[in-house]
């Protein structure tokens, strides 16, 4: 009888990638900051996580960091559903695509310093980090969904016209099952970028409570320990919004079971 062999869990490798990876660019902060021999310059990892534990028994670090999580989830929330909205309508009134095609490629190809700059002109500075975050992400969700509505299989389609299937019908076991991949991967890219670009917009504006205006005193003070722990905590604000993200589509994906098939499109009533 053969010994079976153990293999290590795949979710247990990828940990100890992770991990790895992690200790690995670590130690290179650690060389980097024990070679530059100044703090002001380059703190060390330790020094960081130690300011970083003490922000974190403020009151007033969370109410900073609930205040713009509160704004850049607003706005992506809005652009996804404005992106998604605008896609469909382009997809199926071709008019439209043509209308809107030169408004979204300004708003793609502008520097965000210069949205930010402009719409300070009109906009107050609580919400506009709330409105660079839409900026950021529309023209991601409508491309991605607009070409994915354009590549959703004809045969489907002719299938559930023969069929006589309602528009919802259509809507849910052909359309959504097609874009659902495009539609996670615009998610997924959008969340950086409305994080980074809301909190541009926080530092060029500076509202009253905001992590922008906690990283323009450190810089304005030269408090370089806390300019890094509040960088940390931004980057793992960031990490922790796309977990959650797609966290959310795997499990909306996993109770629909969304796969499009030709053959559950014929039987499943």
């Amino acid at each position: 009888m053969s010994k079976r062999k153990k293999h290590l869990h795949p979710a247990a490798i990828k940990l100890l990638q992770y991990s790895f990876v992690t200790l690995f660019w670590l130690a290179v902060w650690v060389i980097a900051a024990h070679a530059v021999g100044e703090a002001l310059l380059l703190p060390s990892p330790f020094a960081v996580l130690k300011r970083l534990g003490e922000l974190c028994l403020l009151p007033l670090f969370w109410k900073t960091v609930l205040t713009s999580l509160g704004r850049i989830l607003y706005g992506v929330t809005l652009a996804i559903l404005l992106g998604s909205i605008l896609a469909t309508a382009t997809h199926f009134v071709p008019f439209l695509y043509t209308l809107f095609y030169p408004l979204i490629t300004v708003i793609r190809t502008t520097p965000v310093a210069s949205f930010i700059i402009l719409a300070y002109l009109w906009i107050d500075r609580d919400t506009l980090p709330s409105f660079i975050a839409v900026l950021m992400v529309l023209p991601v969700v409508w491309a991605n969904l607009h070409e994915a509505l354009g590549a959703v299989d004809r045969d489907l389609l002719e299938m559930a016209k023969a069929y006589r299937f309602s528009p919802w019908k259509r809507f849910r076991r052909i359309y959504l099952p097609s874009v659902m991949p495009a539609f996670t991967a615009s998610c997924r890219s959008s969340v950086g970028l409305a994080w980074k670009a809301g909190v541009a917009a926080e530092i060029l504006i500076v509202p009253l409570v905001s992590i922008g205006k906690m990283l323009y005193e450190s810089k304005l003070y030269l408090e370089t320990t806390d300019l890094f722990a509040w960088t940390v905590t931004v980057i793992l604000l960031s990490l922790l919004l796309e977990l959650l993200l797609l966290s959310a589509v795997r499990v909306f994906n996993k109770r629909r079971r969304i796969r499009p098939k030709k053959t559950e499109v014929m039987h499943r009533g």
